[in-house]
């Protein structure tokens, strides 16, 4: 059985801490500004718990082995995933309420004909942008998401403790149709959450980017709790085969990335067409975004696509950790890129709030998913790809 590391544990509750009394501050000092970055910092950590959901259905569909001998990972990281949906839904049913005023298309009257804030644009929308079918559509995509997380972990745990193949093919059922449900729900919730802020823009890629982005950090995030549990003396069976194969993912989703931000971005620029470039002139005209909208891309492209081109490179570990540290920074910016310009205009910056909040659900994360790794034993049994796992080689 895993047994919490101290340091750990401190760690966590410290950064958790600093997370709270800033979240506090920013909600005092500054509260238009805080709104923004408690959304973006739930939407990357939010994505990452739920691609950890994702990635289990994905081994189950697959019928893949060698990710067995560390399926507890993914699964631990899944604890995460109904805290992070409760902070969501506040968020949402806040902007409902008009606590908040991160979406435009919410203000009073900007559907009414008769207001003097009325949009054409977004009325044409009204159908699908309104507060009550908005907030019936996040119920609906947590609830799948919390659902399925659910559902797999106690398919695992009790084909741990029985043996059984049903539990492994009722495992392949409950993935498959939740990778219906994500296909659909996720992109639609990158609408919602995100692609909304800028309700007059629109990217017909867009889900994918969001998928990529998550994809992208949820791999890198269980990487790097699997390298963690190694050093600390767990998952004995896990070997440099299975890191390179982690590894190679996080290549591949970088890369992934890369293609749909360069194809969103290309397409805009080159058809020029006013409603659809707004999305980038404010973040390329303005002084405050301009650096970072360059920079958190090619950290997310340049650092994996050198850094981790070899073979060799995805088994160092070393430079894996240091590669994914910034992988993980460059996205946590770019999330930040998503959110902000739409809702702060000029006015955002990264400040102790927006870095703060993201420390806290860093420790966060790391509190639920180590605590949610102690509860069963690291070791997968009954598996029926359980040896092939342990004999991986490539």
């Amino acid at each position: 059985m895993f047994t919490i590391d101290k340091k750990a544990k401190n760690l966590s509750m410290v950064l958790m801490a600093v997370g709270l009394i800033e979240l506090i501050f920013g909600f005092v000092s500054n509260p238009h500004g805080a709104w923004p970055a408690l959304l973006f910092n739930t939407y990357f950590y939010l994505g990452i718990s739920v691609f950890a959901v994702f990635f289990v259905a994905m081994q189950y569909v697959a019928e893949a082995g060698w990710s067995i001998v560390l399926k507890r990972v993914p699964e631990a990281i899944m604890a995460a995933l109904p805290i992070f949906s409760v902070i969501m839904l506040f968020i949402m049913g806040a902007s409902i309420m008009h606590w908040n005023h991160i979406y435009h298309w919410l203000q009073e009257g900007i559907m009414d004909p008769a207001s003097d804030h009325y949009d054409k644009i977004l009325a044409g929308k009204e159908p699908y942008l309104n507060s009550t079918f908005f907030l019936i559509r996040t119920i609906i995509y947590l609830l799948i998401w919390n659902y399925f997380a659910k559902k797999l972990r106690k398919l695992s745990i009790l084909e741990d403790a029985n043996g059984r193949i049903s539990y492994h093919n009722a495992g392949v059922k409950a993935s498959a149709w939740f990778m219906v449900f994500f296909a659909i729900t996720s992109a639609m919730a990158s609408w919602d959450w995100i692609m909304s802020i800028d309700a007059h823009w629109f990217s017909t890629i867009f889900g994918w980017y969001i998928f990529a982005e998550w994809a992208a950090i949820g791999f890198t995030t269980i990487l790097l709790f699997t390298l963690y549990l190694k050093r600390q003396g767990y998952l004995q069976e896990v070997n440099e085969n299975h890191i390179h194969d982690l590894g190679k993912w996080i290549f591949a989703f970088s890369l992934v990335w890369t293609y749909m931000w360069f194809s969103q971005f290309m397409l805009i620029w080159y058809a020029n067409i006013p409603e659809e470039v707004a999305y980038y002139t404010a973040r390329l005209e303005v002084h405050n975004y301009k650096f970072l909208f360059w920079f958190s891309m090619l950290i997310n492209f340049i650092f994996p696509i050198i850094l981790l081109m070899s073979r060799d490179a995805k088994r160092n570990n070393t430079r894996l950790i240091f590669v994914s540290i910034f992988i993980l920074l460059g996205h946590w910016l770019n999330a930040y890129l998503l959110v902000t310009p739409g809702t702060l205009n000029t006015h955002g910056h990264i400040g102790f709030t927006e870095v703060g909040i993201g420390l806290g659900f860093a420790g966060l994360l790391i509190y639920l998913t180590l605590k949610a790794l102690a509860k069963e034993p690291l070791e997968a049994k009954n598996h029926p790809f359980l040896e092939e796992s342990k004999h991986l080689h490539t």
